[in-house]
């Protein structure tokens, strides 16, 4: 199974902010044990690589390495084991990168041209970002008007109140969000309502998949 068919039968990936990497085992634990077996993990701190190699050798949960940069550190979180990769801007260098790596990718885009480099470039996922700050589902919905084939993942201002309606969207696979695994829960050992808050989550995508809205 591809990891873009992975995330998009999850709904929802956390996106995970890891500042002491002593904390990454208990936090994959938090996520298995809410049904919610992924995190994108960032490099937006110097524990964000270490974070990734650790939870990526459990096998359990599914890695990605988000705020990747250069190509460079496409290759930094490849040999680390992440399985794909998400960038909050579109950089061609580091496409280019993961598809000689074989590897997901997952680049952020917020207007119609930088789409269209995507589509260019053979991508047909996109990350929406900042999904609350650029319009939301309404602007998605527009950019899917012209590009019928692209599925994208909002990210940035998705939450739990807003997570079902995002998804009822045909447009959107998959979101991230950080609020059931935030920086300060983790940072305080809150591993107990980070499962929690991912089970809510799973049970909303549940809900939305089922037809049920509310």
């Amino acid at each position: 199974m591809t990891a873009l068919l992975r995330l998009e039968q999850l709904g929802v990936i956390p996106v995970v902010v890891l500042d002491d990497v002593e904390r990454a085992n208990d936090l994959a634990d938090a996520l298995v044990a809410g049904g919610l077996p992924v995190a994108e993990i960032t490099l937006r701190t110097g524990a964000g690589l270490a974070a990734i190699r650790t939870v990526a050798a459990r096998g359990d949960v599914l890695v990605g390495a988000g705020t990747v940069l250069t190509a460079d550190e496409v290759d930094l979180v490849v040999d680390a084991g992440a399985t794909f990769v998400v960038s909050p801007g579109l950089s061609l260098a580091v496409v280019e990168r993961c598809v000689a790596r074989g590897i997901a990718v997952l680049p952020g885009i917020a207007t119609a041209t930088e789409l269209q480099a995507a589509v260019v470039a053979g991508l047909d996922h996109v990350k929406f970002f900042p999904a609350g700050k650029s319009g939301g589902r309404p602007m998605i919905e527009t950019l899917a008007e012209p590009f019928s084939t692209v599925r994208f993942m909002p990210s940035g201002g998705v939450s739990a109140e807003n997570l079902a309606d995002y998804l009822a969207s045909p447009a959107i696979f998959a979101a991230g969000g950080s609020w059931m695994a935030s920086r300060a829960h983790i940072a305080v050992g809150e591993f107990e309502t980070i499962a929690r808050l991912s089970r809510a989550a799973v049970d909303a995508v549940a809900r939305v998949r089922s037809g049920v809205l509310a």
